[in-house]
């Protein structure tokens, strides 16, 4: 009997089950209520425009080639070729095409050229919070140390810029386990840090605020398609076009998001900006039609916030 006992204890510890986070529960996506974006239309599309700065010498940052050590000027000098020339080309292109962007940025921009951070402002594009450098990450940051994080780099932008950004992305994606809670307590709005859902989800915080996740793309993304994968310029305009094409197929049954995550180190970069055009064009010719919801993920969010005030009433 105590065999027999011990044997479904160690069956029933096997298959327990798994550790998971209190953020958000399952649900599948074609059982949720139906809504429409503010145009009536079922797609809504962003553009995350991260600019970037990192620092010489030491830290984190995306590589081009082999590193043989500090000071790395190969990758470090690749990256700042984003700042001085592929982010101006890119805005150049969003101009031409009338289209408006998130921009997700750090604040070390602002001590190195603030001058493009104004650029963007004097577009009507939105700033999102981006931490402070990409050098950097902050999963294993202190609680009262990234709280200070979270709110410096609003109360920062705020002071440069006169934009307080309710939108967060953190450097490399890197959370801690109170980073939505602090997000929240920290008056943002809204992350762009989980990539599980192509529709908005409200996530859970630990005083009952409201945070909202919306959408961000991991793989309509330069970095890990263009670096990681090392997919040629062509084939991720390509990509940017099939994942474009087939959503607008799908929002006919439901409401969804898609962003496009662009780094202008990456996409900057003369033959791969013509590809680029060419898919953003495609996406620009349905938002002149009135076919999709071309917008900023700060307005995505505004929208989902004043229909789930709504359905409360």
């Amino acid at each position: 009997m105590s065999e027999h006992v011990d044997l479904q204890h160690d069956a029933d510890a096997l298959f327990a089950p798994l550790q998971c986070h209190t953020r958000f529960g399952y649900s599948a996506i074609h059982r949720r209520p139906h809504y429409l974006w503010p145009k009536g239309n079922g797609l809504a599309v962003y553009i995350g425009f991260n600019i970037e700065h990192f620092a010489f010498g030491s830290g984190m940052g995306a590589k081009l080639g082999a590193s043989f050590g500090e000071p790395d000027v190969l990758n470090y000098s690749w990256r700042e070729y984003g700042n001085r020339v592929g982010a101006w080309r890119c805005l150049e292109l969003f101009d031409n095409l009338g289209l408006p962007t998130g921009v997700i940025a750090n604040t070390a921009i602002l001590d190195h050229c603030p001058e493009l951070i104004e650029a963007c402002v004097a577009r009507g594009d939105e700033i999102i919070a981006h931490g402070h450098t990409n050098a950097e990450h902050q999963g294993a940051y202190s609680e009262a140390a990234e709280r200070a994080l979270l709110q410096g780099c609003a109360h920062r932008f705020e002071r440069s810029v006169g934009v307080r950004p309710t939108g967060w992305l953190s450097p490399w994606i890197a959370e801690s386990h109170l980073t939505p809670d602090l997000l929240a307590e920290s008056g943002y709005r809204y992350t762009l840090n989980w990539c599980h859902d192509d529709q908005p989800t409200q996530l859970c915080t630990r005083d009952g605020g409201q945070l909202w996740s919306i959408p961000y793309p991991q793989e309509v993304n330069d970095i890990p398609m263009i670096v990681a994968r090392q997919m040629d310029g062509k084939d991720f305009a390509q990509l940017i076009i099939d994942n474009f094409d087939e959503m607008l197929e799908q929002s006919r049954q439901q409401p969804l998001v898609m962003g496009i995550a662009l780094h202008p180190y990456l996409v900057g970069q003369p033959y791969r900006l013509r590809y680029l055009r060419r898919a953003l064009s495609h996406i620009a010719a349905y938002r002149d039609r009135d076919e999709i919801w071309f917008t900023t993920p700060g307005a995505i969010c505004d929208h989902v916030t004043q229909l789930n005030q709504a359905t409360a009433v």
